[in-house]
């Protein structure tokens, strides 16, 4: 019954009548020639319906044996080794990547203990992070085919890798894997709504915006002011995962807004600014934002304030990153 009524109400609903002539000015064109057959959802309708996603296990089941061991001072490589064999996916992923130009080795690894010598022990920890979230990946394959999710995971794991990078050159320290792991789900908002809204996401990933900020404006129209931001840091949120990543994927495309995390969720904006603009993209259809603009943004001036000389050296070094990751980001997904 519950379910029809569902139904029922989603069939009824239409185009919003309350728009003033100024609101509809405000609006992009390309919104105003799209059609549109229903009422934004509530806010009530909204948590509900996130409340009903799938939980994604990657987010609190990743290989707690191989995690505390590779955190400890005595780790042996042939016990992390034989860890790794356990998992044929994490082998692939790991010799794929120990063998990629990324590294440049003169002859061919086969053997996982010298894979694991060669990557070192910060890689193999972002690599055991990221490899069962992609995984979980298959599902949304099977319902969305049309969907490049393998874009997705490449600018998710490029976004990580780049916001640790970021953060280290603000001297901001970490001792664990935040840094990481909130570039790493910093769009997970996306996955839920291909879950629980499959209609606006699929109008979604069709429709093409100027900029993020700009398809950020439209998922808000479509549902109701709630962005993949606002979705992907509630669902964490409601998965316990700590305020500090919450609130960085709740802001990170507007950092300045950020009431304690604000150099965090300017770290994953301007990481999603630089991978953009380096041809690795997500997937949704965006304009970039190009270098000689990249110092202007208010999440820049958080990190590194207004000094142009700090800025050319942070930017050569992460055009040094960015170069090299393309190649690293097929190999790992």
């Amino acid at each position: 019954m519950r379910i029809a009524i569902e139904v029922t109400q989603a069939l009824a609903r239409r185009v919003p009548t309350n728009l003033q002539k100024n609101q509809l000015a405000q609006l992009p064109a390309d919104f105003l020639s799209m059609p549109t057959t229903r009422e934004p959802w509530t806010d009530e309708e909204i948590v509900a319906r996130i409340g009903n996603c799938p939980r994604l296990a990657s987010l609190s089941s990743i290989n707690s044996a191989l995690k505390e061991l590779i955190s400890a001072e005595d780790s042996v490589t042939s016990q992390i080794s034989e860890i790794i064999r356990r998992d044929p996916s994490l082998t692939a992923r790991l010799l794929r990547l120990v063998n990629s130009v990324f590294f440049g080795l003169s002859r061919k690894v086969t053997n996982i203990e010298e894979a694991v010598f060669y990557l070192g022990l910060r890689q193999i920890r972002e690599l055991t992070l990221a490899t069962p979230v992609i995984e979980e990946l298959n599902n949304l394959n099977k319902k969305y085919g049309n969907v490049q999710w393998d874009h997705l995971w490449q600018h998710s794991i490029g976004t990580a890798i780049l916001t640790r990078e970021i953060l280290a050159l603000t001297n901001t320290p970490f001792e664990d894997d935040t840094d990481y792991i909130m570039g790493l789900v910093h769009n997970v908002g996306k996955i839920v709504m291909a879950y629980v809204f499959p209609e606006e996401f699929s109008e979604l990933v069709r429709f093409e915006a100027e900029s993020p900020i700009a398809f950020c404006r439209r998922e808000r129209e479509l549902l109701g002011g709630w962005d993949h931001a606002m979705i992907g840091a509630h669902y964490l949120e409601k998965h316990n995962l700590s305020e500090e990543v919450v609130e960085t994927v709740r802001y990170h495309n507007t950092p300045s807004r950020a009431p304690n995390y604000a150099k965090n969720a300017a770290a994953v904006h301007i990481a999603d600014v630089l991978l953009r603009a380096s041809g690795i993209p997500d997937i949704e259809k965006t304009g970039t934002i190009p270098e000689s603009k990249w110092t202007r943004l208010a999440a820049w001036r958080i990190l590194f304030g207004t000094d142009n000389s700090e800025a050319r050296l942070s930017i050569a070094s992460l055009k040094h990153t960015l170069n090299r990751m393309p190649q690293m980001l097929k190999e790992m997904v």
